[in-house]
């Protein structure tokens, strides 16, 4: 099974998911094409209400400890609903790598 998939399968089986969007940005780094070595999450669920965003990375990672040990970077983008709709559903862009270019 690909990372990509595992991820978003465990994401799924954890949280009340309202939107998720997971992008391998594997092929903006300088890495051997067909990569799964970087993400990009944007997950959206209430069970981020009332916490800090440290607490919501945290949940995050508790969840995929076995994924993690398969990926170089995981770049997470966590709200709740009301966060999402008040960012007007758009997630920042990631940069560029500066790294190997």
């Amino acid at each position: 099974m690909k990372i990509q998939n595992e991820i978003e399968e465990t994401i799924r089986g954890a949280f009340e998911v309202k939107h998720l969007v997971l992008e391998n940005e594997s092929h903006m780094h300088n890495v051997p094409a067909g990569s799964e070595s970087h993400f990009k999450l944007v997950l959206v669920s209430d069970a981020f209400l009332g916490k800090r965003l440290v607490q919501r990375h945290q949940l995050v990672y508790g969840v995929l400890q076995a994924q993690m040990q398969k990926i170089h970077a995981l770049a997470l983008h966590l709200y709740t609903f009301d966060e999402w709709q008040e960012r007007e559903q758009n997630a920042p862009f990631s940069p560029k790598c500066h790294g190997g270019e």
